[in-house]
């Protein structure tokens, strides 16, 4: 494996793979690797011939409250978990090298952008479509590999390189979850023993909203009810967003269908968490909670909103 640090020496590698003819994948990251990145490399060795992973916290898509400083790093550990998941480049950029200047052309997302976690975290998708564009300009990749977990920037991703004309294909793989369901994040580090069994309630509430959808129900309404009371059953945390959403727009839906997403957001003390289901498929491990079949059982007789926001749900 070849580390590689400046954006110029990520070009010149690049150049070199397209004059030997070689497939680039490539699977961005902001290192803190954990199993889900290296199936994204694995996903990317499997479509490809040369496999590129960049590891770098992009300040850009951090808001001036959030957690850039503390966002967990361990650069030697990365090191040796791409080298061993059978990364050929390791692209590691210094920041000041990314952005020698404050940029001042940035990537629009449109109201796509704006709504979710768009609207909990304002101009975070600016952030993220400016900065997967300085990459791609750099590995100029043949397909790119993100994770399902963070749907909504998958999609805005998938916008921007048809809109842009983009070269790449994008590959959006499975979420990996550990046995008792919880989505894997460079973040659950955040959370202590408690904090982690109050974070299960993420996704027994989708799974909840899973079981109604199996039941037969399609009423966006209703299914966010679902998820919402197991939510709202657990104390210590705070409810930011449930909705479903259409998985071609990504826009909020009125009527789900077996390819519609099931999002939603909880902070469970200072560490926020993101999870979605895709209704059709359920969670890859379905947790089978007795709240989980609570919530399914009242799905049909409360409609008042076809969204939870964090004004409308959430206990401390």
């Amino acid at each position: 494996m070849r580390l590689i640090e400046s954006p110029a020496a990520m070009r010149a590698a690049a150049a070199d793979a397209k004059r030997a003819m070689a497939r680039i994948g490539f699977v961005p990251t902001m290192g803190f690797l954990h199993e889900g990145h290296l199936s994204l490399v694995r996903e990317a060795r499997r479509r490809t011939d040369l496999v590129v992973l960049s590891s770098f916290v992009n300040p850009l898509q951090f808001g001036p409250t959030e957690d850039y400083a503390t966002y967990p790093r361990d650069p030697e550990r990365d090191r040796a978990l791409a080298q061993g998941a059978g990364v050929d480049l390791l692209w590691i950029p210094p920041t000041e090298q990314m952005y020698p200047v404050p940029p001042v052309v940035t990537v629009s997302p449109g109201t796509a952008g704006t709504i979710l976690e768009g609207a909990i975290r304002p101009g975070h998708f600016a952030g993220v479509l400016t900065v997967v564009l300085k990459l791609f300009q750099a590995v100029q990749p043949d397909v790119a590999v993100f994770g399902r977990k963070d749907a909504q920037q998958a999609a805005l991703v998938r916008f921007m390189i048809r809109d842009l004309d983009l070269p790449v294909e994008l590959v959006v793989a499975p979420t990996v979850r550990e046995a008792d369901a919880l989505a894997l994040s460079s973040r659950n580090i955040h959370l202590d023993a408690g904090m982690r069994r109050r974070a299960l309630v993420l996704p027994r509430a989708l799974a909840a909203g899973v079981a109604a959808f199996r039941a037969g129900e399609r009423r966006s309404g209703a299914l966010v009810a679902a998820t919402a009371k197991v939510l709202g059953a657990e104390d210590g945390i705070i409810v930011e967003y449930v909705n479903v959403v259409d998985p071609d727009s990504f826009s909020p839906s009125h009527a789900a269908t077996e390819r519609s997403f099931l999002v939603a957001a909880i902070r469970v003390g200072p560490t926020r968490l993101i999870d979605n289901v895709v209704l059709g498929e359920g969670l890859e491990t379905d947790p089978r909670a007795d709240d989980a079949g609570r919530g399914s059982d009242d799905a049909g007789r409360v409609e008042e909103s076809e969204s939870v926001s964090r004004r409308e749900s959430g206990r401390g």
